[in-house]
């Protein structure tokens, strides 16, 4: 088993009574804004980011050994684990050289054209992938009637040439590339009703669009009523048209060879590529969809986060604490950061004396005219002091307790740091 400490602290240049410590933190289930923020103590104040990268390269590690076990296991069950197949597994730094190794012992999925390959049909279907001229196919497949094989008469080995010309077109990447660019092209979005009841989805009943041009809030929308079982949705295209795309690759003059590979075309498009081409294309729709749906959320949000806090005003935000003080900070009236500290109202006298000194020169050099005070730990005892300095100095300044919620997750964020690079 991997030493995760020694792991994390040699890759990320760190002690490794450090990253000990954080995988103590993360496994006790700390967050971690929490561990950044809350426990500097007990990791050497080390920032978000950094705590954020090393629970990232935790879980991956992590992922690893669980992956190197199963595969080892699954290896070992079928008789094939050798030392070098074991130094390998232990070697291995990726997901990707796990699955390298293990991709020679995965059971193949059972298909027709396997079966027929197990039956000794494969050179059949080659000969008559050939086309050649003259050739009768029928008089072929009689040479590869075997019973003991499962291959009773003439038509069986036919039947099992074609899957195996069917899977051979199948697998052709340039022609399902081909098809692909069609459908999306050519093919049509279509729904129906599910069930013969009113619904929200009513104008969805008897719907069609381009896949091309449809809409995402109509792709999203054909998705959720279908998962609730409502609407049966599906991409139509042309079957000649995807047909011929392969007939005209693979169908070769007119000979009777030509004709089984003709009909081998034709269930390996409508059997083969043409469903898996749909759950493609449907799958790359919706994930635009909801691309473009969070774009929009994100600009409308944005527009009213963007807003001043305060029109007009110059705001200080106070956000309370004990042990590490209280912080400050300026905005102006369009929410810019002017000035930021640290002060310490509930320490001592001269730490009081001197916080209530900084306040005031704050609040006299920015022109402040509102506090906001967060509402979490000494929260109270924040107020109580910010109220004696306003009376104190006989400002006529308004002051708030506000809501921190979400505050501390946004300041250990990775969009804190983009968006304030230059502060704590």
């Amino acid at each position: 088993m991997t030493n995760y400490a020694a792991a994390l602290a040699a890759q990320f240049h760190l002690k490794e009574q450090q990253t000990a410590k954080l995988i103590e933190l993360i496994d006790a289930g700390n967050t971690i804004p929490f561990i950044a923020r809350y426990r500097k103590e007990e990791h050497g104040s080390l920032d978000d980011q950094t705590i954020r990268t090393v629970y990232e390269r935790l879980q991956y590690l992590r992922n690893l050994d669980t992956r190197k076990a199963e595969v080892r296991e699954l290896i070992e069950g079928t008789g094939n684990l050798t030392p070098e197949i074991e130094k390998s597994l232990t070697n291995a730094a990726t997901l990707a050289e796990i699955d390298d190794i293990y991709r020679p012992f995965r059971p193949k999925r059972k298909t027709r054209a396997g079966m027929a390959k197990e039956r000794g049909l494969e050179p059949l279907a080659k000969k008559i992938l050939a086309q050649e001229k003259g050739v009768d196919p029928m008089r072929l497949a009689e040479g590869y009637v075997n019973a003991e094989k499962g291959v009773n008469t003439s038509e069986d080995a036919l039947n099992g040439a074609k899957d195996i010309i069917a899977e051979t077109i199948s697998d052709d990447a340039v022609m399902r590339r081909r098809l692909r660019m069609a459908a999306m092209a050519q093919g049509v979005i279509t729904s129906r009703a599910a069930k013969d009841e009113d619904s929200v989805y009513r104008m969805y009943y008897e719907f069609s669009q381009p896949a091309a041009k449809i809409a995402g809030h109509r792709v999203l929308a054909l998705d959720r009523g279908e998962r609730e079982g409502l609407l049966k949705v599906s991409l139509e295209m042309d079957d000649v048209r995807g047909q011929a795309i392969l007939t005209s690759a693979y169908v070769k003059g007119n000979s009777a060879c030509s004709e089984v590979v003709r009909e081998a075309a034709v269930d390996a498009y409508g059997r083969l590529i043409f469903p898996s081409i749909e759950r493609e294309i449907r799958a790359e729709l919706t994930e635009k969809a909801c691309d473009n749906a969070i774009k929009v959320f994100s600009v409308n949000l944005r527009q009213l986060l963007m807003q001043p806090p305060v029109k007009g005003r110059v705001t200080i935000g106070l956000d309370p604490g004990y042990r590490t003080g209280c912080k400050v900070a300026v905005v102006d009236a369009t929410g810019k950061v002017l000035d930021t500290g640290v002060i310490y109202p509930t320490h001592s006298e001269a730490r009081v004396r001197e916080a209530k000194q900084t306040l005031v020169r704050l609040i006299k050099k920015y022109g402040v005219t509102l506090i906001a005070i967060g509402n979490g730990t000494a929260s109270k005892e924040t107020e109580i002091f910010t109220d004696e300095t306003l009376r104190e100095n006989h400002l006529d300044i308004d002051y708030m307790v506000v809501s921190e919620a979400g505050a501390s997750v946004y300041s250990a964020s990775k969009l804190a740091a983009a968006e304030y690079p230059e502060y704590d």
